[in-house]
């Protein structure tokens, strides 16, 4: 039987990390409805942007500092306020302004509010 004890935390276990994974899911799959002269350019743009967020939230828990572990979610954040901008661009272009946005708002808006709570916390501890 195993206890608490014996289990390894790593980035897989935070919340915030498995929501941007699902974000980045979502993009995928909503980027996929956009027009085939955008696979270079906003679906390019919003797939890096996402998987971006997930990368460096991981990367940020695998440092060995809660400076670095901060520093890492700091930039995480970046990327995230570049998708928002770029479905707000998306929203906006004749091809693209159609499509279903709220699912993609939502979890973007979910894993935001997430980082921005680590962020403020760590930084008072």
């Amino acid at each position: 039987m195993e206890n608490n004890q014996d289990k390894i935390y790593t980035y897989k276990n935070l919340i915030v990390w498995q929501r941007s994974v699902e974000l980045a899911v979502e993009i995928y799959s909503l980027t996929s409805f956009f027009p085939k002269e955008e696979l270079y350019g906003l679906v390019s743009q919003m797939r890096r942007s996402a998987i971006s967020i997930s990368s460096n939230i991981a990367e940020g828990r695998c440092r060995s500092s809660k400076k670095d572990c901060l520093h890492f979610l700091r930039i995480a954040y970046g990327p995230g306020a570049e998708l928002e901008t770029q479905i707000t661009i998306a929203k906006k272009l004749s091809k693209t302004k159609d499509i279903n946005y709220s699912k993609a708002e939502d979890k973007l808006f979910e894993v935001m509010k997430m980082l921005n709570v680590m962020i403020r916390k760590l930084n008072i501890n």
